[in-house]
C-alpha cells in the first residue's frame, strides 16, 4: 500500500480527495502503460493505492517518488485532474489465510 499526497496549489486534504475521487492513473518513467489504481481509504484516512508486491509497478515506486497522477471522479468520463503527487509511504499488507 502506498500513500499518496498531492502537491502544489491544488493542494486539497486527503478526506476530500477520497470523497471526490474514484481512482488515479499515472505513468511510470515517463512511459506507456498507464497504470490505474483504485483510491482506499486507511485507518488515518489517507488515501492510498494497493499494489500487489510482485508487480512491476511495486517494484519501481519508492517513497518520495513525486508523478503526475490523474485524479478521477466516479464514473468519469474524461473527467480527471492531474497532479503532481508525492508517495508518502509504503506499509506492506501481510495476508493469512
Amino acid at each position: 500500500m502506498f500513500e499518496l499526497i498531492k502537491t502544489g496549489n491544488q493542494r486539497s486534504d486527503a478526506q476530500s480527495i477520497l470523497n471526490e475521487c474514484y481512482s488515479v492513473q499515472f505513468l511510470l518513467n515517463g512511459e506507456l502503460p498507464s497504470y490505474l489504481f483504485k483510491l482506499r481509504n486507511n485507518s488515518s484516512n489517507k488515501p492510498y493505492i494497493l499494489v500487489k508486491q510482485d508487480s512491476y509497478v511495486f517494484r519501481e515506486l519508492k517513497v518520495g517518488d513525486v508523478l503526475d497522477m490523474e485524479f478521477n471522479p466516479p464514473r468519469s468520463l474524461g473527467g480527471g485532474k492531474t497532479f503532481k503527487t508525492i508517495i508518502t509511504a509504503l506499509d506492506p499488507i501481510v495476508w493469512t489465510a
